[in-house]
């Protein structure tokens, strides 16, 4: 299961950053990105922000560390 922002900056549509969970039955976070997995913070809603801090505060506690690929979303 993975919760994904609802924001989606137009430039950064064809990208998504994931941070799959480490554990199952845990949830992954998704967010759109440029390609070099760069996150635009200030069009993301504060949940999905919240969100997004949050995935990288548990980098390899909680999740995984993030990768970049293209959006699923198309």
């Amino acid at each position: 299961m993975f919760h994904t922002s609802s924001a989606i900056h137009p430039l950064a549509a064809g990208w998504e950053l994931r941070f799959e969970p480490l554990f199952a039955g845990h949830r992954g976070f998704v967010f759109p990105c440029d390609a070099q997995g760069q996150v635009d913070m200030n069009s993301l809603s504060e949940k999905a922000l919240q969100n997004y801090l949050y995935a990288r505060a548990m980098m390899g506690r909680e999740t995984a560390w993030p990768r970049v690929q293209p959006s699923l979303m198309h």
